[in-house]
Formats: C-alpha cells, sequence, structure tokens
C-alpha cells in the first residue's frame, strides 16, 4: 500500500495538506481559503468531491478559514477533539456569519452542517487506511494537537504551531518517516521587526507560541535516526523568515552531526510542494477504533 503526501500551502496565512492512499483521502487543517484549496487540488488532479475527511490540528484561522465553506459544500466529515470544536464554533459564530444548525447525535443540542466527528486527544483512532494518534502540543489554543498519521508501516508526523519541544512531541517526532516541522521565524529578525509591538514578539517567542528555525534545527539534531528521511520545514512567517534562513540553519546544524540522508523540502504559502510518495511494505493490522463508522456523539 502506498501513501502520498503533498502540502498544499504552509505559512503564517494558512497552511493545509493532502494525503491520500488508493482508497481514503484526507485533509489535514483547511487554513487556506475554500477557493484556493480547490485550485491547489485540482493543481494535483485531485477533487474535493472525493474527500473523506478534514482533520484540525487547532481553530486559529490560519488552520480553519476555508473549513466552513469547503466542508459545507461538499459535507465532508470534521474530525477535532471538543475543546476544538467548540472553539471553531464560537469563532464562526463571533464572525457575524455562523454556520446553519441542524440537530445532530443524541445530545439533543444543535451543531453547524459541519458533520463532526470529535476524537479524544492521546487516543489513536482510524480513519479509513489511516492510522491517526492526536497528541498534545504547547501552543496557545483551547487543546492543540500535532497528529502522527500512519499508513502501513510508514507514518507522517505533523508538527506544527508550537512554541518548544516537549518529551511528548519529541516522541512523536522520533515516529516519522516524514516529518511536516514548523520553522516559523528567525529570531533576529522577529525581534528587529518594526512593525511588530513587543507583547506579540514575546507570544511568538514563547513557550507557547511557534519555533524558531534555530529551535526546529536543534530538535531535528535531538530527534534525528535512519527512519527519518524528509522534513518539511513549514509555516514560516511572511516578514520574520524567509525561505533561505530557514534551510540554511536546519542544513548548518544537521551537517554537524553529518545527517546527510535527510532531505529538506521548504513549504512554501503560495503553491503546492512536488507529491512525496511513501511505500509500505506491510500494511497495519492494529485493531484501533474507526471514527469513520463510529463518530463521538456531540453534545
Amino acid at each position: 500500500m502506498s501513501c502520498r503526501l503533498t502540502i498544499l500551502g504552509s505559512g503564517s496565512s494558512g497552511n493545509c495538506a493532502y494525503l491520500e492512499t488508493d482508497t481514503t483521502r484526507i485533509l489535514v487543517d483547511a487554513g487556506l481559503s475554500g477557493k484556493q484549496i480547490e485550485e491547489r487540488l485540482a493543481a494535483i488532479g485531485k477533487s474535493p468531491a472525493n474527500l473523506h475527511a478534514i482533520l484540525i490540528t487547532h481553530e486559529h484561522s490560519d488552520h480553519v478559514q476555508g473549513l466552513r465553506v469547503f466542508s459545507n459544500r461538499y459535507r465532508i466529515p470534521v474530525y477535532a477533539n471538543r475543546p476544538t470544536r467548540a472553539a471553531v464554533l464560537e469563532g464562526f459564530s463571533s464572525s457575524g456569519s455562523p454556520a446553519g444548525a441542524r440537530p445532530r447525535g443524541n445530545g439533543g443540542s444543535k451543531a453547524t452542517a459541519f458533520d463532526w466527528h470529535v476524537f479524544e486527544t492521546g487516543q489513536r483512532f482510524a480513519a479509513g487506511d489511516f492510522d491517526i494518534e492526536p497528541f498534545s502540543i504547547p501552543h496557545d489554543a483551547s487543546d492543540p494537537v500535532g497528529f502522527v498519521i500512519h499508513s502501513g508501516d510508514r507514518s507522517i508526523t505533523f508538527l506544527t504551531d508550537l512554541g518548544h519541544m516537549t518529551h511528548l512531541t519529541m516522541e512523536k517526532a522520533r515516529q516519522a518517516d516524514t516529518l511536516i516541522l514548523e520553522t516559523n521565524h528567525d529570531e533576529k529578525l522577529l525581534q528587529s521587526n518594526p512593525n511588530r509591538p513587543w507583547s506579540l514578539k514575546q507570544r511568538i517567542s514563547g513557550r507557547h507560541g511557534h519555533l524558531s528555525n534555530e529551535a526546529a534545527a536543534t530538535a531535528l539534531v535531538e530527534i534525528m535516526s535512519d527512519r527519518l528521511r524528509h522534513v518539511y520545514l513549514s509555516h514560516l512567517s511572511q516578514d520574520c523568515n524567509r525561505p533561505e534562513l530557514a534551510e540554511e540553519t536546519v542544513r548548518k546544524k544537521l551537517s554537524e552531526i553529518g545527517a546527510s540522508h535527510l532531505r529538506i523540502t521548504v513549504t512554501s504559502q503560495n503553491q503546492p510542494c512536488p507529491t512525496e510518495n511513501l511505500e509500505a511494505a506491510h500494511p497495519s493490522k492494529a485493531e484501533t477504533p474507526s471514527l469513520f463508522s463510529q463518530p463521538a456523539p456531540v453534545n
């Protein structure tokens, strides 16, 4: 079984990735506009009508801004933990144009027209061919998560929007054959930026903000193994980072430990990255509860 990954776009203005096997197609986050997601899927020959799920890491707009239009238009199941779901709905409601409501689940309450599938952070679940581990990350959101997504014996770890690397995030990063890792800002560019107030600089560089190039590079050195073959440098700030700076910082650290085998791709806010193919030798047979067939009740 093969798995294919395309980062449709990643940066401080929007994040969205596409994963597929022969029978399962999902998005991780929907932080581009609905129109942009449609166009970028079309650019790689894919149709949004064939999607099976959208996984949401947290409620910030650069991860959900296209969710309402895109999910409602195509009726795609949305996977999130309960605090993130509540924060997304609150954000949409306060925007002045809430999504239409309809009853669903056993709780007797109303939910938006989204088809919500609620997972518990820390508990694995299956979505079609994918076995998914949501895990906690340190970021200033309701209950932000990263994902380890298993396809057969290959694993892809999504690790963005975190202020520092914890023991748990390091453990999950070590599981990856392919790692999507935040390199949000260059520390000098952030501190010298005249358009950002001191409070915002403190938030970004704080322990619940975003990883710098240097912090990401240091983390890569610590988790490096023969298993990790490809890292995407992602979520770059438009005005406090540059692709060449992020790549140079990471390559310099990796060269010090002789990690020449690792392929590095710097993601773009404006266009999809080339599709990566991950071949799995032996499909996983682990019995993991499936949220495809048994969505959690929405209360």
